[in-house]
């Protein structure tokens, strides 16, 4: 009967991590718009904590940004086409975000700086991804009409160009930059303790 210790530190910066998501959530909506959507900050702290606490943790933490997300006010223009689908979809972007964040940083583990920096490209594409997968999947007529109405012949035109494209890049970029210099911080503060 090998049980593994229970861990305080990581209890303790997951709780941190948790909170630093759900605010940053509720500021992004609040302030974070481009066009009819919001692009999000949350994602830095999810690629971080999946980083420093594993795959669990970047699931975990993805998962509390989709509840955000859900009742922030976000995902209000899908709640009136489809409930389940809605929920399925941004539960489900948020989760594999970070848990897809979390296997990237662990693949690349050897090399932190690599690992973070994948892990940041990695969040976004898969929030992006699902996104997208969810639209096509539970929203695709109600998209059609809306591209129609906003001139687009495509609805997956629309889609890329007026739901995601600004988003997704200012989501990269931020992770991008952000990610790792959060994570090596951290890094270094936890060495100092040492």
């Amino acid at each position: 009967m090998n049980k593994k210790p229970f861990d305080v530190h990581k209890l303790v910066g997951m709780a941190i991590f948790t909170a630093i998501v759900v605010v940053l959530e509720w500021v992004s909506a609040a302030v974070g718009h481009v066009g009819i959507f919001t692009f999000t900050l949350a994602l830095i702290p999810i690629v971080v904590g999946a980083a420093l606490y594993g795959v669990e943790a970047g699931a975990w933490l993805g998962f509390v940004f989709g509840v955000i997300v859900l009742i922030s006010g976000d995902a209000a223009p899908f709640w009136a086409v489809n409930i389940l689908g809605t929920v399925i979809t941004v539960l489900l972007k948020g989760t594999f975000a970070g848990f897809v964040s979390g296997l990237v940083y662990k693949a690349l583990s050897k090399r932190p700086m690599l690992g973070v920096v994948a892990s940041a490209v990695a969040a976004p594409v898969m929030n992006t991804g699902v996104f997208l997968l969810g639209c096509l999947v539970f929203f695709l007529p109600t998209i059609r009409e809306w591209g129609a109405a906003a001139g687009f012949e495509n609805a997956g035109t629309y889609m890329v160009l007026g739901f995601v494209g600004i988003n997704f890049l200012i989501e990269m970029l931020i992770n991008i930059v952000l990610s790792p210099v959060i994570l090596r911080l951290i890094r270094i503060g936890q060495r100092r303790q040492a």
